[in-house]
C-alpha cells in the first residue's frame, strides 16, 4: 500500500513539474510603455472622440508637463504616467494625456515642460501638437 502510495506521489510530482507555463514575450522595446506622439504627424480624429497624446517623463527629475495657452477645439480628460519597465528608481515613462475633440476645425495642443523651481512660469522646452477634428 505504501509503495503504491509512493509510486502515485511521484507520478504527479513529476506531471505537475512538467507543465509548461508560457513565458510572457516582451515587446520589442523591452516594456509595456506606449508610442511616443510624433509632433511632426497631425492627430485626425472626429467630433467627439477621445484621443491620446503621449510624451517622454521622468517625474524624479522634478520636470513636469503641463498645457501651455488655451485649448480651443478639444477639451482636456485626463493625464496619467506609465512607468517604463522594469520600474527602478530614476527611470523614466511616458505622461498619457487624453482630450476630447470638443468641435469640428484645426487646432494645436502645447505642452510645455517645466522644471521643479516654482518660481520659473515659463517652460523649459516645449512641444505642439496639430489637431484636425472632422
Amino acid at each position: 500500500m505504501k509503495k503504491t502510495f509512493a509510486i502515485i506521489l511521484l507520478a504527479s510530482l513529476l506531471i505537475g513539474c512538467s507543465t509548461l507555463t508560457p513565458t510572457p514575450t516582451p515587446n520589442p522595446a523591452g516594456n509595456t510603455r506606449p508610442a511616443l506622439t510624433d509632433p511632426a504627424q497631425p492627430i485626425e480624429v472626429r467630433a467627439g472622440d477621445v484621443f491620446h497624446i503621449v510624451v517622454d517623463s521622468n517625474p524624479s527629475t522634478g520636470y513636469h508637463w503641463d498645457i501651455v495657452g488655451e485649448l480651443s477645439g478639444v477639451e482636456f480628460v485626463s493625464t496619467e504616467y506609465t512607468a517604463d519597465e522594469p520600474v527602478m528608481p530614476g527611470s523614466g515613462g511616458v505622461d498619457v494625456w487624453t482630450f476630447k475633440a470638443a468641435s469640428a476645425g484645426q487646432t494645436q495642443i502645447t505642452l510645455g515642460s517645466y522644471p521643479p523651481d516654482p518660481n520659473v512660469t515659463e517652460p523649459a522646452r516645449t512641444v505642439t501638437f496639430s489637431i484636425v477634428v472632422q
